[in-house]
């Protein structure tokens, strides 16, 4: 911890066991990102992100890392939602996603949502890079506000490569500061959940789903590779979290 904020990093790798199921070499956190493992009952090993403390804060500088190798599977959650808070130090706050998933490994990666709360300014950016066969569960959900409450900044960038091709790029602004219309008909239509789900596996190469609508204001799209990104708005975090679970039981 410094004036100018907090610098954390939390580091994950999982690795084939050789005896059908998955070991986590590295598991290691700091500040305010714990890591824990918790009990799994396939070949999967689970982890949850524990936050140790309030944040991210002005100034901070948080950084999640993962490395699946071959044959591993790896599900990473979040025992609660993150909210980006206004703190003492001035600036914006950054949290960095990097996320890699070697040939024949597995990564599901099922945070709870990110908050934006008001007077807080975030920048979020989620880099995965996908080798041969890795297969990927990406789902990523944002609040703008907490209940009667405007949002703060929040940017954010997700960007997803494959054998060094990129699948996806986009990034969204939101809130104070951010470009004109970011609320309007044509972003968010006054919506404050919002939310994407990136489905990348082998079998979309041959038989990829075909683009349509997911109710009013979802909409499944097939990426240029075997990778489908659905997006949705809600009005709340519930509505949002079942039209994503609905995409997701039926991508998987």
């Amino acid at each position: 911890m410094t004036t100018a904020g907090v610098r954390a990093t939390a580091r994950i790798e999982a690795r084939d066991d050789g005896r059908g199921g998955t070991s986590l070499p590295v598991l290691d956190g700091e500040g305010p990102l714990a890591l824990r493992r918790v009990r799994s009952g396939g070949p999967e090993a689970r982890v949850m992100l524990v936050g140790a403390m309030s944040g991210p804060l002005g100034g901070d500088r948080l950084a999640v890392e993962a490395r699946v190798g071959p044959g591993a599977r790896l599900r990473v959650g979040s025992a609660a939602a993150t909210i980006a808070l206004p703190g003492q130090a001035k600036g914006e706050a950054r949290y960095d996603m990097r996320l890699d998933v070697a040939d024949g490994g597995e990564l599901w990666w099922l945070p709870e949502q990110l908050i934006s709360a008001g007077g807080s300014d975030l920048s979020v950016s989620s880099r995965i890079e996908l080798r041969g066969g890795a297969r990927l569960v990406f789902r990523e959900e944002q609040v703008l506000g907490r209940v009667g409450e405007e949002p703060g900044r929040l940017t954010s960038r997700l960007t997803v490569r494959r054998d060094g091709r990129t699948l996806l790029d986009q990034e969204l602004a939101c809130g104070p500061g951010a470009p004109g219309g970011w609320d309007g008909p044509a972003v968010l239509a006054g919506h404050r959940a919002l939310g994407q789900l990136v489905v990348v596996k082998a079998e979309f190469e041959k038989d990829p789903p075909a683009a349509r609508p997911l109710g009013e204001y979802a909409a499944l799209t097939p990426l240029a590779g075997p990778a489908v990104l659905v997006t949705a708005l809600a009005p709340d975090a519930l509505l949002l979290r079942r039209v994503l679970d609905e995409a997701l039981n039926e991508l998987t």
